[in-house]
C-alpha cells in the first residue's frame, strides 16, 4: 500500500476536506472565512500569503487556504494546489474594471492538472453593492457555460459582508465533494 493511498484513508475517516480560497485582491476571501466561522468582520485586513482556518461543517471538518491575491503573490498560488478537493474562485461583482483579469487567472487555475478534480464554487461577491453585476452576467464574462463538462461548478452571488449565500455556496461544495470523495458514507 502506496502513502497516496494511506493518506487517503486517514482522510476518508476523519472526513476532511481542502479547500483552496483564491481570487484577485480585495475579493473578499477573508471577510467570507471570517463570516462562515462566526467571527467579526469590522477589522479585517488584506491577506498577504495565506491564512488556514480549519471549520467544522455539517459532518465535515473543511481546511480552508485562504491564499493573498495581490498580482505579487498569484505566481505563488501553485504552492497550495497539492491534495485541493474543492477550489473557492471570489469574485468582485462591483469591480467591472478587473473583470477580464478575472477571468484570465481564473482560466489560468482550471488548466492546472493538480486542481482538475477538484470542485469549483465562484462567490459573485459584494452583491450588496449597488451596481454589481449579477451571478448569470460574471458567469457570461468568465465564459463558465464552455467550460470543461467534467468540471463540477457552481455560480453562487453573496455578500460576503452581511453574510448571504454563504451557506448555500459552502452546502453545494460540501456535498459535491462528498459525494466524490465519501461515497460509502
Amino acid at each position: 500500500m502506496g502513502l497516496l493511498s494511506i493518506i487517503r484513508k486517514i482522510k476518508r475517516k476523519e472526513k476532511e476536506m481542502r479547500i483552496l480560497m483564491v481570487g484577485l485582491d480585495n475579493s473578499g476571501k477573508t471577510t467570507i472565512v471570517t463570516k462562515i466561522n462566526g467571527e467579526d468582520t469590522s477589522i479585517i485586513s488584506p491577506t498577504l500569503g495565506f491564512n488556514i482556518k480549519t471549520i467544522s461543517y455539517q459532518k465535515y471538518t473543511l481546511n480552508i487556504w485562504d491564499v493573498g491575491g495581490q498580482k505579487t503573490i498569484r505566481s505563488y498560488w501553485r504552492n497550495y494546489f497539492e491534495q485541493t478537493d474543492g477550489l473557492v474562485w471570489v469574485v468582485d461583482s462591483s469591480d467591472r474594471r478587473r473583470l477580464y483579469d478575472c477571468k484570465y487567472e481564473l482560466d489560468n487555475l482550471l488548466k492546472e492538472e493538480r486542481l482538475s478534480g477538484s470542485s469549483l464554487l465562484i462567490f459573485a461577491n459584494k452583491q450588496d453593492i449597488q451596481g454589481s453585476l449579477s451571478p448569470d452576467e460574471i458567469a457570461e464574462v468568465l465564459e463558465l457555460d464552455g467550460m470543461d463538462k467534467s468540471r463540477h461548478w457552481r455560480i453562487v452571488g453573496c455578500s460576503a459582508y452581511a453574510g448571504t449565500g454563504l451557506l448555500e455556496g459552502f452546502d453545494w461544495m460540501v456535498r459535491d465533494i462528498g459525494s466524490r470523495i465519501y461515497v460509502l458514507d
